[in-house]
């Protein structure tokens, strides 16, 4: 009887061992994240302050360009950009900044927004694009709307870079990083998502598999690192906006435009799913606006750096969080809704203040408008979070100059504007047919200005 314990002992440490959720390596000072975060908004800052203040006529067109945000002035003030788009990927901040993307790689031109066949995509569409195993820094031939029929699975070290045309991605799934890292989704517009699935669909060129009915998020990140989202425009999906799970970390959010949508941002997977606790995300120089009403974002576990953020509508709360999040709260605008029940950016969700009073949640140099209030917790900041705010964040005064260009740059009809999918029904969608496929992708390599163009001819995927 004593052996037969001792052998279900075993099974069950054999099964723990096997299945326990394996957590990811967090960056061990998060406080040294946050304050160079702080030092490069200071320093953008004050450069531009400096140019203003020499009164130098020639300095004019720089001082025009220059905004204070970071990420910006690191590439846009640069005539020449386009020459040398994979300067980007050294401008990333926060969690996120070691997002490599397609870096070092060709680039792959979309000249193609069809989406024919998930599970064996045609060369020159976007889908064939992020399942190549190589890394590619992909660009778009012109602006065009892609519809998607099924999860776009995107796969390690690529670029979504969307920079001089207006490429907006719907449809079914949308984005979906599961099991990656270094990516990076720039200047995209993503809405009118919806759940798809009980499909084949290819995540590389050498493994298409069965996929369930997907959530219908904008972005769905699942148990990935090293991801940066930046300059995006999100709204009006089925789910979340953004949704980061299952041990996902090391991420930046940044300059971004939320609107028109329930549950804005979720980040953690339940509160008992111990590997979230070391998920870390940057949440910066975002506009959080038009009919929007909670989780911007919702935490479980971790560690959240929001900062010189505009929060301009929530319905029933800007943050929240459970299962003992930090919530580090920077200089960000929080106006208020009118609902006088409504006024309190934070809540604990399902947990009784006994718990929660212990929570570091913290706020430092935001605004509060229309009655705002942030209820912080915890004993008060420890010696490591009086080293990150050594250099004091910028305060939300200027807010208006940080966020003035989130979302996607030259949206058409502006942020607001009420967006018309073609074959959009609430849940469903009709058959929109592209243009012929592509049999001929041209993969342009530009470095240093030089400009020298491939033209290869691709086979379709094995199937």
């Amino acid at each position: 009887k004593t052996s037969l314990v001792l052998v279900f002992f075993f099974i069950l440490t054999f099964l723990f061992l096997l299945f326990r959720p394996t957590l990811p390596h967090p960056h061990p000072n998060p406080e040294a994240v946050v304050q160079d975060l702080q030092r490069r908004v200071n320093v953008s800052i004050s450069r531009r302050q400096m140019l203003a203040s020499t009164g130098d006529p020639t300095s004019h067109a720089q001082l025009s360009c220059l905004t204070g945000n970071p990420i910006d002035d690191c590439w846009r003030c640069d005539p020449n950009w386009a020459n040398n788009r994979q300067h980007l990927a050294d401008c990333a901040i926060g969690f996120g900044r070691s997002a490599a993307g397609g870096k070092g790689g060709q680039f792959y031109l979309v000249i193609d927004p069809s989406d024919h066949d998930p599970a064996n995509p045609s060369p020159g569409t976007l889908r064939h694009a992020v399942i190549q195993t190589e890394p590619l820094w992909i660009i778009f031939a012109s602006s065009m709307l892609i519809q998607l029929k099924d999860e776009l699975i995107v796969n390690s070290y690529k670029t979504i870079d969307g920079r001089g045309a207006y490429v907006h991605i719907t449809g079914g799934g949308c984005i979906t990083l599961q099991y990656v890292s270094h990516v990076i989704i720039h200047n995209i517009r993503v809405s009118h998502c919806v759940p798809t699935g009980d499909a084949l669909v290819r995540s590389s060129p050498d493994h298409v598999g069965w996929r369930g009915i997907s959530d219908g998020d904008g972005i769905s990140i699942f148990g990935s690192r090293d991801l940066w989202i930046d300059h995006c425009s999100l709204s009006h999906c089925t789910d979340g906006l953004i949704d980061a799970i299952m041990g996902s970390t090391a991420i930046t959010i940044s300059n971004s435009y939320f609107s028109h949508h329930n549950e804005v941002m979720l980040m953690g997977h339940n509160d008992a799913y111990l590997a979230d606790s070391a998920m870390q995300v940057t949440i910066a120089f975002n506009h959080f606006g038009e009919r929007l009403v909670q989780r911007m974002p919702r935490c479980r576990h971790g560690y959240f750096h929001v900062v010189n953020n505009d929060y301009t509508e929530w319905q029933m709360y800007a943050i929240g969080g459970s299962a003992n999040p930090t919530i580090n709260s920077q200089g960000n605008r929080y106006i208020a809704p009118v609902d006088p029940y409504a006024k309190e950016v934070t809540r604990r969700v399902d947990t009784d203040e006994s718990e929660w009073a212990g929570w570091n949640w913290r706020t430092d140099g935001d605004i509060m408008v229309n009655g705002a209030y942030f209820v912080p917790s915890g004993e008060g900041p420890s010696a490591q979070y009086a080293m990150a705010t050594s250099f004091d964040p910028i305060p939300a005064n200027f807010i208006d100059q940080l966020t003035m260009n989130a979302g996607v740059f030259g949206e058409p009809g502006g942020h607001d504007a009420d967006i018309s999918i073609p074959g959009f029904r609430g849940m469903g969608l009709e058959e929109v047919t592209g243009p012929a496929r592509a049999t001929t992708i041209i993969v342009t390599g530009r470095c240093q200005g030089m400009v020298h163009r491939q033209q290869l001819r691709l086979q379709p995927p094995p199937s």
